[in-house]
């Protein structure tokens, strides 16, 4: 970092910035396998929440890839950057006073730990997908595991790169045995019991 960089404190605090949505902020990071339901219970989510007036986000993998990390291949050293683009960028939400939801593979332990740490204690909630490699490589919505299977699609995860698995994440969803109103519904209840979100009748 170049000595001539100084960090500016704002007026506006993220707690006033809170306050004034009528919520707390917070990171729900969802990871998992492709095709195991990250971005279709984000998304089922965001709905949910901006219908109850919420203010919220949602950053998706395949999207941010297109813009923020469109000079990222997918070599280990390219998935740490990518993943640590994407934290400080949703810390940069959360410090707006939203809601943040992320869907991203993010297999490693390491760089989801390292996104964690950039969080108060209680505003990372790690939401895995525990959804049964089986079921997504049948769902397949992309064709990758079928190009990763013949060999067009090298370091794909879950089939020749691995996918570390949540110790103890706050959260686990298994699309193949649960709708995405039974996940959506499991998740709000957590973020009511949390107080991150008020019941609005």
């Amino acid at each position: 970092m170049a000595d001539n960089i100084v960090w500016h404190d704002h007026k506006i605090t993220r707690a006033e910035r809170s306050v004034n949505k009528n919520q707390k902020p917070c990171l729900l990071w969802f990871t998992g396998l492709s095709g195991s339901g990250k971005s279709t219970i984000a998304n089922a989510l965001d709905v949910a929440l901006h219908r109850r007036g919420y203010h919220t986000f949602l950053l998706d993998g395949d999207n941010v890839r297109h813009g923020l990390c469109s000079d990222l291949g997918f070599s280990d050293d390219d998935r740490e950057e990518n993943i640590r683009r994407v934290g400080e960028v949703c810390k940069l939400f959360a410090d707006a006073g939203l809601i943040v939801m992320s869907a991203f593979i993010s297999p490693f332990t390491s760089d989801r730990r390292m996104v964690r740490k950039l969080f108060p204690a209680g505003e990372f909630i790690e939401v895995f997908m525990d959804t049964p490699l089986a079921t997504c490589e049948e769902r397949d919505p992309k064709g990758l595991y079928q190009k990763a299977r013949s060999g067009q699609i090298k370091h794909f995860t879950g089939i020749d790169s691995p996918y570390e698995i949540p110790s103890h994440p706050e959260l686990r969803l298994d699309t193949s045995t649960m709708s995405v109103e039974a996940c959506v519904d499991t998740l709000i209840a957590y973020l009511l019991e949390r107080e991150m979100i008020i019941r609005r009748d």
